[in-house]
C-alpha cells in the first residue's frame, strides 16, 4: 500500500469513525428520549412517518449520489462543471416529483393509520426535504474529492440540532408534538446546508449550458443505483408499514425499537462502505477485478471483526439492553432482537455486494438482485405476519437474507472470484494485528519505565 493510499484510508477512517460515533450519540440518543417522551401510539406513528419520509430521501440519494461521486472521482477536472450542472438539474427534477408524491400520500396514509395529524406533518416536511437535499448534494461533491471533514461537521449539526431540541424538552418537561419535531428537523437541516456550502463552494463550477450527454450518463448509471437504494430501503420500511397496517401503529413502534437496537450493528458497515466506494471506483479503473475482490473480502472481514463480539454480547443480554434503552414497555421486542441478530451476521456480505458492484460499473446486477430481494422479503413478511403476528416480520427478514446471501455470493464468485471464507480469515487476523500494533505498543513503554 503506497503512502498516499494509506494516508487516505487513515484519514477517511478517522473521520468516519467519529461520524458514526456521533450518529450513535445523537441519533440513538434522540430515540432513547423519544420512547420516554411519547406514548407508545405516538411513537408508533412517528416511526411510520420517519420510515415513509426516509424512503423519499433515499430515492433521491440513490439516483444522484453514487453516479455523481463515481464520475467526479474518475473524470478529468475539465469535465467537472458539466457533471455538476447535470447532477443539479436531475436533483431539481427529482425534488419536484418527490414533493408531489409527499403531498399526494399525506391524506391516504393519515386515513390508513387513523391519525389525522399526519397530513400536516407530511406537508411541513416538504421544507425539510428541500433543505436536506441541498446539504446532501454538497456532501456528495466533497466525498467525490475524497474529503470528509465537512460531511462530519454538517451531519453533526443536523443530528445535534434535533437532539438538542429533544433533550431540552425532556429536561425542561416541555410537551412536544410530532409537528414540532419536524420544525426542529427543518432548522437543523438549514444550518447544516449553509455550513456544508462553505466546504465545497470553491468546487462549485458550473457549465454555461446543460450537456445532455452527461445527464444521460448520470441518469443511466444512477437509475440502477436509484432502484437499488429504493428497493433496499423499501425492504426495511415496508416491513414496518406492513406491521403497522396489519397489526397496529403500536406494533410498528415495537418493531422499530428492535430494528433501532440491532441497526447499531450497521455502524461498522456504514463507515467502511463510505470509504470503500470512491476508493474502489478508482482502483478498479487501474487494477481491474482483482482490486474489487480484495476490497470486498477485506472490508467484510474488518466489519465482521468489529461485529461478532458486539452481537454475541447483545444476544446474551437482550432483556437488559431493552430495559435500559427503551424501558419495560418494549420488552416484547426481545424475541425480535434475538432473531434479527442472526441476520446481522449476513448484512456485511450483502451490503458490500452492492457497494462493490456499483463502484465497478455494474449497477444493473445490483439493482436486479436488490429488487428481487425486496419482493421476496415483502412477500414473506405479508405471509409470516398474518401467520405469526409481529414475530413473522423477523422470520421473513431472516429467511430472505439467507436466500439472497447464497445468490449474491454466487454472483461475486463468477464475477470476481470472491471467496466469502477469506473474509473470516481477514477478520480473524485483525485481532493479533491490533494486539501487536496497539496493545504491545502501550505495554512496552510501561515496561521500560
Amino acid at each position: 500500500m503506497n503512502v498516499q493510499n494509506k494516508h487516505y484510508w487513515l484519514k477517511a477512517g478517522s473521520f468516519n469513525l467519529v461520524l458514526n460515533i456521533q450518529n450513535l450519540v445523537f441519533g440513538f440518543g434522540g430515540f432513547y428520549l423519544l420512547v420516554r417522551m411519547l406514548t407508545k401510539h405516538e411513537f408508533g406513528i412517528w416511526s411510520l412517518f420517519v420510515a415513509t419520509t426516509t424512503v423519499l430521501e433515499t430515492a433521491r440519494s440513490g439516483l444522484i449520489q453514487n453516479a455523481l461521486i463515481k464520475f467526479l472521482a474518475a473524470s478529468p477536472a475539465e469535465e467537472h462543471p458539466d457533471i455538476l450542472s447535470s447532477s443539479f438539474l436531475i436533483s431539481a427534477a427529482l425534488l419536484v416529483i418527490c414533493l408531489a408524491l409527499n403531498i399526494c400520500l399525506a391524506g391516504f396514509l393519515a386515513h390508513l393509520w387513523h391519525y389525522e395529524g399526519l397530513t400536516s406533518m407530511f406537508y411541513i416536511y416538504s421544507i425539510v426535504y428541500l433543505l436536506a437535499g441541498l446539504m446532501l448534494q454538497f456532501q456528495w461533491i466533497e466525498q467525490a474529492y475524497l474529503g470528509f471533514k465537512g460531511v462530519l461537521i454538517t451531519t453533526s449539526i443536523r443530528q445535534a440540532g434535533f437532539f438538542i431540541y429533544v433533550l431540552a424538552c425532556f429536561l425542561l418537561h416541555i410537551h412536544t408534538t410530532l409537528v414540532s419535531l419536524i420544525y426542529a428537523q427543518g432548522v437543523s437541516a438549514l444550518l447544516a446546508a449553509i455550513v456544508q456550502y462553505f466546504f465545497v463552494n470553491h468546487q462549485l463550477t458550473f457549465a454555461r449550458r446543460i450537456h445532455w450527454d452527461w445527464c444521460k450518463r448520470l441518469f443511466g448509471y444512477g437509475k440502477y443505483a436509484f432502484g437499488t437504494n429504493f428497493s433496499s430501503m423499501l425492504t426495511g420500511t415496508l416491513n414496518q408499514i406492513l406491521v403497522g397496517t396489519f397489526l397496529s401503529p403500536d406494533a410498528a413502534g415495537s418493531f422499530n425499537v428492535a430494528l433501532r437496537i440491532t441497526n447499531l450493528a450497521d455502524i461498522p458497515a456504514n463507515a467502511i462502505s463510505t470509504i470503500v466506494f470512491p476508493q474502489s471506483a478508482r482502483r478498479f479503473e487501474q487494477q481491474g477485478g482483482e482490486a474489487a475482490k480484495y476490497l470486498y473480502e477485506k472490508s467484510v472481514g474488518v466489519i465482521l471483526a468489529m461485529l461478532v463480539p458486539s452481537l454475541l454480547a447483545l444476544y446474551i443480554s437482550a432483556y437488559f439492553v431493552v430495559d435500559i434503552i427503551a424501558g419495560r414497555t418494549y420488552e416484547d421486542t426481545v424475541p425480535l432482537i434475538q432473531v434479527t441478530i442472526i441476520t446481522c451476521l449476513l448484512n456485511p456480505f450483502n451490503r458490500m455486494f452492492g457497494i462493490i458492484l456499483d463502484s465497478v460499473g455494474k449497477p444493473r446486477i445490483n439493482f436486479t438482485i436488490t429488487t428481487l430481494f425486496m419482493l421476496t422479503s415483502l412477500t414473506l413478511t405479508y405471509i409470516f405476519v398474518r401467520q405469526y403476528s409481529i414475530m413473522g416480520a423477523a422470520y421473513a427478514i431472516l429467511v430472505s437474507d439467507i436466500i439472497f446471501f447464497i445468490v449474491m455470493q454466487s454472483i461475486l464468485k463468477s464475477q470476481f472470484q470472491v471467496n466469502f471464507l477469506h473474509s473470516f480469515i481477514y477478520g480473524a487476523r485483525i485481532y493479533p494485528e491490533l494486539y501487536h500494533t496497539y496493545v504491545k505498543a502501550l505495554i512496552r513503554p510501561a515496561g521500560r519505565s
